[in-house]
């Protein structure tokens, strides 16, 4: 069985999504395929079918998830004392080159990976470049839209924007 990765936030993530989806999407759909079936004829009954495949959809999902968090290693960043150096679940402030702007990254699993929250995954080209580097470090690795050049500002445990102040 293939180990899947996953920070503790993103463990906590896949866990709350499933418990949703089975406590509540779950539910919901099944009591529309029972209202679709009171509507008559199945053969030609839209309302029916799209249930019947968002039933499809949600029960894919827990499958998916059951499976994977069953054979997921949690790892909490705080506790890999990676003195300075990005690891799993570190977060990583970059200046990227062809952009002329600042970046921030995390190092997540490939379950948890989502571009648009800044999560990447580990086994991603960015971060493999990234792994075991440090801060003030140049890293340079080829992308599937050609060469990229990254220099590392920061790597934090947590996410500073994110950090409660406590």
């Amino acid at each position: 069985m293939t180990r899947v990765l996953l920070t503790t936030d993103g463990s906590e993530r896949l866990q709350e999504e499933l418990r949703r989806l089975k406590r509540e999407d779950r539910p919901q759909i099944i009591a529309a395929i029972a209202e679709a079936r009171g509507h008559g004829d199945l053969s030609e009954n839209a309302e029916y079918h799209a249930a019947k495949e968002q039933q499809g959809f949600i029960e894919g999902r827990i499958a998916e998830l059951e499976v994977k968090l069953a054979s997921a290693e949690v790892i909490d960043p705080a506790r890999l004392a990676p003195s300075g150096k990005v690891v799993f679940g570190t977060w990583v402030q970059l200046w990227e080159e062809a952009g002329d702007r600042e970046v921030t990254y995390q190092i997540v699993g490939e379950l948890e990976a989502d571009i648009d929250q800044g999560m990447i995954s580990h086994s991603s080209p960015i971060a493999r470049a990234l792994i075991g580097k440090t801060s003030g470090d140049e890293v340079e690795f080829t992308a599937p839209d050609g060469t990229r050049r990254y220099e590392i500002l920061a790597v934090r445990c947590t996410n500073v924007e994110t950090a409660s102040n406590d």
